[in-house]
């Protein structure tokens, strides 16, 4: 359900005791007022729970999970960014399932969800696409790397409401960061060894609509048809590359979000345009189809591959966002320190083996230098 008003919906979903996932931020922010007045319109029992954590770690899932069993909701209702959904989908397999551990599930374990609960997501961001997908991407704090495995096709929730309301009051930094995550997941979905005529549409109407209304929702944040447009363009990141997948920069963005934690998009932004340059070696007609549709008009593949990365690094320096992860504020010493946690993370994440060119560990290495040091990978 999108468009403006489309939280109307909500009031027709079925559900007597409804749970409410939120963080501190959106619960502050008026939002959540709508959604429980919204709820009220039938007679129901609520309960919010609204202290869901960035990067949403085990214990914090646990807690949701612990929440819901007390509370034994038939709806719940996951209201935020990629976190709060994140952490609600992870939350839901939890409570239907207790028999279960966070990291005992996969993509092959069979969940039988719904037996007690349905699930609706109401994204607060532009940018994640979790609201269409079926993984949940959590951080396990005793190994300092995020899971991203957590993922079952019974996890798409059964409703997404896209209602531009709830982007409106999204600050222009992450506005940037959701913007550009989004952005990289379409271009990933269409570029990677899983891609298929069924994701390929979906990703490439996704990075024409971002690159012309980001800039837009960046520059003047009450302009509704732009926020609507880039919540559309999220959704359908999210609903390409979870039918297909993402790649490189997902892998290096998850390590370094872990290791520096750094906010999901700025980590993914910085990566894509050096990961881009890196695959282009395999995938340079793949690149020269993303540029085509963003109005590049250029019939050798690798110069319009060139010429893409330049674009997205004209978006990045017009979105106010680092090139580098020197400009990042990364310290020499703190990168060099943990040179190989990122690699190792980024070697074992199943990003890496679906994208169009797959990296060696030495290659890792030199990719993470070059994003450091924002030096052109000519490797």
């Amino acid at each position: 359900m999108f468009g403006e008003d489309s939280l109307e919906q909500l009031s027709a979903v079925e559900g007597k005791r409804v749970l409410i996932i939120t963080d501190p931020v959106v619960s502050k922010l008026g939002m959540l007022e709508l959604v429980v007045n919204e709820l009220k319109k039938e007679p129901r029992v609520i309960e919010v729970f609204d202290q869901v954590e960035p990067e949403p770690s085990f214990e914090n899932v646990e807690k949701v999970a612990t929440a819901a069993s007390r509370f034994q909701p038939d709806l719940i209702v996951a209201l935020g960014g990629g976190s709060c959904i994140d952490a609600a989908k992870a939350a839901w397999v939890l409570y239907e399932r207790p028999d279960l551990k966070v990291d005992a599930v996969s993509p092959l374990t069979k969940l039988d969800l719904r037996k007690k609960a349905i699930l609706a997501a109401i994204p607060t961001t532009a940018g994640t696409g979790s609201d269409a997908t079926w993984v949940a991407m959590l951080t396990d704090r005793a190994q300092n790397m995020k899971l991203d495995y957590f993922a079952s096709r019974e996890l798409v929730p059964d409703y997404s409401i896209l209602d531009p309301r709830f982007v409106l009051k999204l600050p222009r930094e992450a506005t940037a960061y959701t913007g550009l995550d989004a952005l990289d997941q379409a271009i990933e979905a269409y570029v990677n060894q899983w891609r298929n005529d069924f994701t390929d549409g979906l990703a490439l109407r996704s990075i024409q609509i971002l690159f012309e209304f980001l800039p837009k929702a960046f520059d003047n944040p009450d302009d509704l048809h732009a926020r609507q447009k880039t919540q559309n363009a999220s959704t359908m990141s999210g609903l390409a590359f979870s039918n297909s997948q993402v790649g490189l920069a997902h892998a290096t963005g998850h390590a370094l979000g872990t290791i520096f934690h750094m906010a999901h998009g700025l980590a993914v932004g910085i990566s894509n345009p050096y990961v881009i340059q890196f695959s282009s070696r395999d995938a340079a007609q793949l690149y020269s189809d993303v540029a085509h549709v963003i109005g590049i008009k250029e019939e050798s593949a690798q110069k319009a591959t060139d010429m893409l990365v330049e674009s997205i690094k004209r978006l990045m320096g017009h979105l106010k966002t680092p090139l580098s992860l020197r400009g990042a504020g990364i310290s020499q010493s703190a990168f060099e320190q943990n040179m190989d946690g990122l690699i190792e993370q980024t070697n074992r994440s199943t990003c890496t083996f679906v994208n169009p060119r797959v990296p060696d560990v030495e290659e890792i290495r030199k990719l993470f230098v070059c994003m450091y040091e924002g030096k052109p990978v000519d490797f």
